[in-house]
């Protein structure tokens, strides 16, 4: 089980159904764009706190992002 990859899926996918770019999410949770496709190409690890903030802009509970739905 490889978390960067599930957090990453589920970014994408929780981004893809509130119908938001990854740009207008790097805005809101404040973080540079770059960084937040590293996330979601599963390479980058994110901290709790941009997790918490992700989570915060996606309407989500941070554990949302740890679910693994495979």
């Amino acid at each position: 089980m490889n978390w960067n990859e599930i957090v990453a899926a589920n970014v994408r996918r929780l981004r893809g159904e509130r119908k938001l770019t990854q740009e207008q999410l790097a805005h809101d949770v404040e973080i540079d764009l770059t960084y937040l496709g590293g996330i979601e190409r599963g390479r980058r690890n994110p901290s709790v706190a941009v997790v918490g903030r992700l989570a915060a802009a996606l309407a989500v509970h941070p554990s949302a992002l740890f679910d693994d739905q495979r």
